[in-house]
């Protein structure tokens, strides 16, 4: 009522002025400017308001510890931090400083958000999450302002729920922590990290509510060194790539409400997943779900799981078809591959397709045994005889390369610059950056020939059988590894391969 009265009064006000001969042109530019302020400065920036998660509330999801597979040691860490939180008498008896911060480092899609959600269902604390993005605005001020607010709706939001402690998840926090002095002239980045800084500083163990501050990061590298020193970021969490055994703990998480067949085996799905964050995982349980449906079948087996891990590393197959003569040289390309892989680390193969899938036309997927923390040598050169296994088999077979081998030596390229950077080379220690570029070229070159000569010795013995392979992937497009190593006995004999 008030509203439509103030409005009403305001536009008999208008017309008596104009009556009287007034120019009320500049009162409309004056207070359409400052609707416009208010809807980019206030109801777009200083009154930002950020989502907030409170576990108490049965309609969210509650996430626990247990519901994250693998990471043992990064949860090991994150429970130990929030002992402050659960049992601050204890820890205070102790002598313990209590942590301020904690910092997830680790690539994208490996739990760095459920972890902090686990964290705030563990201790029950308010949880407040937001994106470093949403701190940053054209406007000087308002990303301090936005990092206030967070900070005071915590203390707030626990103190009405009668909680006694607050989480806030800033997730990509290089964007709001980068360092100082990098952004130029814009110094809206300096003056929210600077707030962060001072809010963080302004914790007090002693207050009625607590806060933890939670980052996530996958470019650490770019924080500023004031940020994740002790007494703000306390503790650094890495979380990593799950390995084989994580793996199979994070596929069986997923497929608990799942209806599977007999014949699936999650501890082979998990090796096919090498190098799989945890949000792979979980795509490749949902697209095996999606492809038994797809086939009106109800339950779901081995072979759809196998089927996701190829649409989850590489992408769906493709509606385009390569000619007959094209897909040849493809199934020999791919071929060749195999072979070397074999060769190099028997039992590799996982698969071999000649379906176009994302932006390759066909593909050799390895399984590796184990998990490779460690390059050495030989290893590094092994690799680089698989990947010119395709162009050499192209070339012994069809008599020349193509284009499709573009990428592999680009690989060949940088694993060779590996190898020197790394003292692996005839060079010995050096700096990759301070030799000539004649004489790295030379040495990638030397490196390429030496190899090359390895596989080509193979090939060689074996173009009967990679002929009889190509065949094979021509009519059913697909070879398994298993399949692979069968045929290849039956062509097996003694290749002398130059060390």
């Amino acid at each position: 009522m008030i509203k439509e009265t103030a409005l009403g009064l305001g536009a008999a006000l208008i017309v008596i002025l104009i009556q009287q001969g007034y120019n009320v042109m500049p009162w409309f530019f004056m207070v359409g400017l400052g609707f416009v302020l208010y809807y980019l400065i206030g109801s777009k920036g200083l009154n930002k308001n950020f989502s907030m998660t409170d576990n108490s509330n049965k309609k969210v999801e509650r996430i626990n510890f247990e519901g994250i597979g693998g990471h043992a040691s990064a949860k090991k860490e994150l429970l130990e931090a929030l002992e402050f939180i659960c049992n601050p008498h204890h820890v205070m008896e102790m002598g313990i400083r209590p942590l301020k911060g904690i910092l997830l480092v680790g690539p994208p899609g490996t739990g760095k958000t459920l972890l902090a959600k686990a964290a705030a269902s563990y201790t029950g604390s308010v949880f407040l999450t937001a994106s470093g993005s949403e701190f940053i605005e054209v406007y000087a001020g308002v990303g301090a302002q936005r990092v206030r607010q967070i900070f005071n709706q915590a203390r707030d939001k626990a103190k009405k729920e009668n909680k006694n402690s607050a989480i806030i998840f800033i997730d990509e926090i290089e964007i709001l922590g980068g360092k100082r002095g990098t952004h130029g002239s814009h110094l809206e980045y300096d003056q929210t990290l600077n707030q962060l800084l001072v809010e963080m500083d302004g914790i007090n163990y002693h207050e009625e509510i607590k806060v933890l501050v939670v980052g996530a990061t996958n470019r650490s590298e770019l924080l500023d060194p004031a940020l994740v020193r002790p007494g703000r970021f306390d503790r650094i969490v890495n979380i990593d790539l799950p390995d084989l055994e994580g793996r199979e703990q994070i596929l069986n998480l997923h497929i608990r409400n799942k209806p599977l067949d007999a014949d699936v085996d999650i501890k082979v799905v998990a090796r096919e997943t090498f190098g799989f964050s945890g949000a792979h995982l979980e795509n490749v349980a949902n697209e095996a779900a999606i492809l038994a449906m797809r086939e009106k079948r109800e339950l779901i087996k081995q072979k759809d799981f196998l089927e996701a891990v190829d649409k989850v590393m590489m992408g769906e197959k493709m509606d385009r078809k390569p000619d007959k003569e094209e897909i040849w040289r493809i199934a020999v390309h791919e071929t060749g591959h195999a072979i070397i892989s074999e060769f190099v680390r028997p039992g590799s193969v996982s698969s071999v397709t000649t379906s176009s899938r994302g932006k390759a036309l066909g593909y050799m997927r390895q399984s590796p045994d184990r998990e490779f923390h460690l390059y050495t040598r030989d290893y590094l050169e092994g690799q680089i005889c698989i990947l010119l296994g395709g162009s050499v088999a192209e070339e012994e077979i069809l008599g020349s390369k193509s284009t499709g081998s573009s990428s592999d030596f680009q690989q060949i390229i940088d694993l060779s610059k590996k190898l020197i950077s790394s003292g692996l080379s005839p060079l010995g220690v050096v700096s990759l950056n301070d030799i000539p570029p004649d004489i790295l070229h030379e040495v990638i070159t030397k490196t390429i020939e030496k190899e090359e000569a390895r596989v080509k010795e193979i090939i060689g013995c074996y173009k009967k059988f990679i002929i009889e392979v190509a065949q094979h992937l021509i009519a059913r497009e697909k070879i398994s590894g298993e399949k692979f190593r069968q045929t290849l006995q039956k062509y097996k004999k003694r290749v002398k391969i130059s060390s």
